[in-house]
């Protein structure tokens, strides 16, 4: 029996020539006790579709009915959850969910109110947090409560609009399975909004596509048994062809090609600070072991006495290599990332480049970090230009504008080069950082999770992105990240980290792929799973903040 039914509902906003039609002729029924999942793109309006299901929007048309009645405003049968957590900064994890209990069951005793407060603390597992205020969580556990705030008003539906989206992937995996084991348990509706293919696939029954054009795809069941095991559907034929299917329509339908070939790369030598007498000896010299980590360590000292933070991390590159760099948070790879592109120094140990130490930030070595960290006053074009005008000192002023015009055009910006920084989606911003790091013509690239404040799909467009221009420079690269599916995209080697403090190298995969690489030809390929199991494994076996059984031995390219 369907308890929420949408008949060709439409909404949009604005008026006149300013209108955007956000959501056309939405049609679905939501069974009752139903997991469903929507999926799409950011901008395609799930949350405003959310938001109509809650009753903070109204449609411009159609029908949205709630048991045969009409939405017209928020009830407690639909519980919340947004995003953003909404938590009163000023009351205890037991105050705010108290606040849930007051208003649905105004009239327990005492000890009932109490009761309560610690059943839905407990669902979420934070029972040993209940004294706590917000300012004293992690993320994670404050979403956790308002998980167990919005519980507590015991809704007959649960709306998930997109409620791990802002926490790191362990966090966000682990309260995944929280959520997935408490609708076990009391088999509420559900509707989640994600942009996670993987998290649609583990926890709902069914996953709607929602399209650019703020249109519905076809719903597309998922028929795996529940209970569900993250790790188990690695190698489940289902998942497998359901993480195909969903991930070739998204990108079919979302992801357009954005480049255009209209600049050509000038025959500029790029100049950074090395005298040029090394240059013409070290000529066509450093192949192998063109990056060089050496018993490196890393030690703050704190009151308690130094801190050991990387220890005898030890990893020969070859020019042309694409490494990725795993492992959970606090295990130490942004520190790695950092002593290389000389911004953090080296305690013991050493880190060379072609032949030369590693001493101080230089434009050989590009950056792109999480946040682009553009000049918001300046153009898309002025942003790339600033390190270009520096090394290329010897080229003309229209060579030099070529440059900076050639790589924005292979990240797909050929018509924002004039836009503002400050007017930049985020996505847009970050392609900026990638074109201004390709323009320096560095000798090696470094990225510190590049992706990581991006939605998923966006993510998988940068990924493309970042492919075709690596593809024609072979720069050598090393790209920090916690998503498997992108270090296994990216890396001809996937080198993965234990936990810190004393984090080192815990185990190295080589990725025997073809390249070039796409998503969709990577998830059709008969290796693929096996990689992502290898590393799948590791970072389940250190999940737990587990210490390395034995240290590796040196380990260079081979």
């Amino acid at each position: 029996m369907s308890i929420l039914s949408f008949k060709n509902v439409c909404k949009g906003f604005g008026v006149g020539t300013h209108r955007a039609e956000v959501l056309k002729n939405i049609t679905l029924d939501v069974e009752e006790g139903e997991f469903l999942a929507i999926l799409g793109f950011s901008g395609t309006g799930k949350s405003t579709l959310m938001n109509m299901v809650a009753g903070l929007e109204l449609p411009d048309s159609g029908t949205l009915t709630y048991r045969g009645a009409p939405i017209t405003e928020p009830g407690p049968e639909r519980g919340l959850i947004f995003q953003s957590y909404s938590l009163m900064p000023w009351l205890t994890v037991g105050g705010n969910v108290g606040l849930a209990v007051d208003a649905v069951f105004p009239k327990l005793s005492k000890p009932e109110r109490q009761a309560k407060i610690d059943h839905y603390v407990s669902m979420v597992g934070l029972s040993h947090a209940t004294s706590r205020r917000p300012a004293e969580l992690s993320g994670g556990m404050r979403q956790r409560v308002a998980v167990a705030r919005a519980l507590a008003m015991n809704p007959e539906m649960l709306l998930l609009d997109e409620p791990l989206s802002a926490l790191d992937a362990l966090t966000r995996a682990n309260l995944a399975d929280e959520i997935l084991e408490i609708w076990e348990q009391d088999k509420k509706t559900c509707i989640l909004i994600t942009n996670d293919v993987d998290e649609a696939i583990l926890l709902a029954d069914r996953i709607v596509p929602l399209n650019p054009d703020g249109t519905l795809a076809e719903p597309i069941t998922v028929n795996i048994p529940r209970p569900r095991d993250r790790i188990a559907m690695n190698n489940d034929p289902t998942f497998k062809k359901l993480r195909v299917q969903v991930t070739n329509y998204l990108m079919d339908v979302g992801i357009k090609a954005k480049v255009e070939e209209t600049k050509k790369l000038p025959n500029v030598t790029p100049i950074h600070g090395v005298p040029s007498a090394v240059v013409q000896a070290q000529e066509g010299l450093i192949e192998n072991r063109f990056v060089d980590f050496s018993q490196l360590h890393k030690v703050y000292p704190t009151p308690k006495g130094p801190l050991t933070v990387v220890e005898d991390f030890d990893l020969k590159i070859d020019k042309g290599e694409f490494i990725s760099l795993i492992g959970h948070s606090g295990c130490g790879k942004s520190t790695v990332l950092t002593m290389a592109a000389g911004l953090n120094a080296i305690s013991h140990g050493a880190i060379k480049l072609d032949g030369r130490h590693v001493e101080g930030a230089d434009p050989e070595r590009a950056v792109v970090f999480q946040s682009p960290n553009l000049f918001p006053w300046l153009t898309a074009k002025e942003n790339v230009a600033i390190g270009v005008d520096k090394v290329y000192p010897k080229a003309s002023q229209a060579e030099r504008l070529d440059v900076v015009e050639y790589y924005l055009e292979r990240v797909g910006l050929a018509d924002s080069m004039d836009k503002g920084a400050a007017s930049l989606s985020n996505g847009m911003k970050q392609r900026v950082g990638i074109a201004r790091a390709f323009a320096l013509s560095p000798k090696l690239l470094l990225l510190d999770e590049p992706f990581g404040m991006l939605d998923s799909l966006t993510r998988w467009e940068l990924q493309e992105v970042l492919m075709e221009v690596w593809s024609r420079t072979k720069v050598t690269a090393i790209c920090v990240t916690h998503d498997v599916d992108e270090a296994i995209l990216l890396a001809d080697r996937v080198v993965m980290m234990t936990n810190g403090p004393r984090a080192t190298i815990g185990k190295i995969t080589d990725v025997k792929l073809p390249r070039p690489r796409t998503r969709k030809a990577l998830l059709e390929h008969p290796d693929y799973y096996a990689y992502r199991q290898e590393v799948l494994d590791f970072l389940e076996e250190y999940e737990h903040g587990a210490s390395p059984k034995s240290k590796p031995k040196n380990i260079a390219a081979e």
